[in-house]
């Protein structure tokens, strides 16, 4: 009979052919154990820990447990709420009238979101010991974020061209640029894109940077991925009454984690999925006028303002979501996703037991 280690290589090269994984290297690992610890395969614990996705595990780094990524992260959320809501009294803002004009979205994706960043950072130095770097805010920062961007822009507009093509939008009226105040349309559209960015931004630190990195490191990137997939989709789940379209549109958000979840590992960075997120929510809202995750921003659009045509299915168009719960959204994602996994060369740095057990890893 083989032994543990050796029934596991074994059994590797089969298993690999199996489930089409993409070609990772960590570092200072062996292929075939590097494949089963991306899978999440449970050939003895060993294989299962030490992926690291941004840099390396040093002895003094902590991490934080299991059962307190989900508390924690709703300590981050709701504190930056929390005191963004506090804070507007100050400036004679109500967040909670139930009206929504530009100003006040600007202030909530802006504070309510980049509090919740600040926190986030906070733990991960002070308690973690763990610098920026190990959660993807490294190297080439601004080519990275500008490419993310543009690849979001691309992304958001093949959706909207296809959606068009269709017959699923009419315009309902001109972009900024014709609009009675050019000037103040475009200051409003620089402010939200500056929002956009933070809100996109904290929301991949949350979840690719953070949530996404201690699973894996814990229990295999396959299970980091889903695992903070389906946490992103259900913090989506109250944006607009419980309806076929959200369900879809929350399906999308699981898709949307796993292609980001891939986008990122690739890059072994976070900088290209903030800018890919921020693109999509700032053209999607700003740039046709359209839902974004079922929310409609009250400002002139940049481009066109794009209504949706009612007679056409609501599969097509997303229906109250949004062209996030339609099924051109669906196949884009899914052909996006394949395509990393095809051409995934992106690399990790493996934890060796010694240093997992001096880190508590164990």
């Amino acid at each position: 009979m083989l032994g543990r280690d050796q029934a596991g290589r074994a059994g590797l090269p089969a298993a690999r052919q199996a489930i089409n994984l993409p070609s990772f290297k960590l570092r200072g690992e062996p292929r075939a154990s590097i494949c089963a610890r991306l899978a999440g395969v449970a050939w003895g614990k060993d294989i299962m820990r030490g992926i690291e996705l941004y840099a390396p595990r040093e002895a003094r780094h902590r991490r934080t447990w299991t059962w307190a990524i989900i508390p924690m992260l709703l300590v981050f959320i709701i504190a930056g709420e929390g005191l963004a809501t506090e804070s507007a009294s100050l400036l004679k803002l109500d967040l909670n009238d139930g009206q929504e004009p530009w100003w006040e979205i600007a202030y909530s994706l802006v504070f309510g979101f980049g509090l919740a960043a600040v926190l986030l950072l906070a733990w991960v130095r002070l308690f973690e010991r763990r610098p920026f770097k190990a959660i993807g805010l490294n190297g080439d920062g601004m080519a990275r974020l500008l490419r993310g961007y543009l690849t979001g822009l691309c992304f958001l507009a093949i959706v909207v061209g296809g959606i068009w093509i269709l017959g699923g939008y009419r315009v309902e009226a001109s972009g900024a640029f014709l609009a009675p105040s050019p000037a103040a349309a475009f200051g409003a559209l620089g402010v939200l894109l500056l929002g956009f960015i933070i809100q996109g931004s904290t929301e991949e630190l949350l979840m690719r940077g953070w949530v996404m990195q201690l699973i894996a490191s814990r229990y295999g990137l396959v299970a980091g991925i889903v695992f903070h997939s389906l946490v992103f989709s259900i913090l989506h789940a109250a944006n607009i009454a419980p309806s076929v379209e959200l369900a879809f549109g929350l399906l999308n958000i699981v898709l949307v984690g796993i292609f980001l979840g891939l986008y990122a590992a690739r890059e072994q960075s976070l900088w290209g999925v903030c800018g890919w997120h921020a693109a999509w929510n700032w053209l999607l809202g700003l740039g046709f006028g359209l839902e974004v995750s079922g929310k409609v921003i009250d400002t002139p659009p940049l481009i066109v303002d794009l209504k949706t045509n009612q007679a056409v299915p609501w599969w097509l168009t997303g229906g109250m979501f949004g062209p996030e719960a339609s099924v051109l959204t669906t196949m884009l994602l899914i052909a996006g996703t394949i395509w990393l996994l095809r051409r995934h060369q992106g690399t990790g740095h493996a934890v060796s037991t010694k240093e997992a057990r001096a880190t508590g890893q164990v």
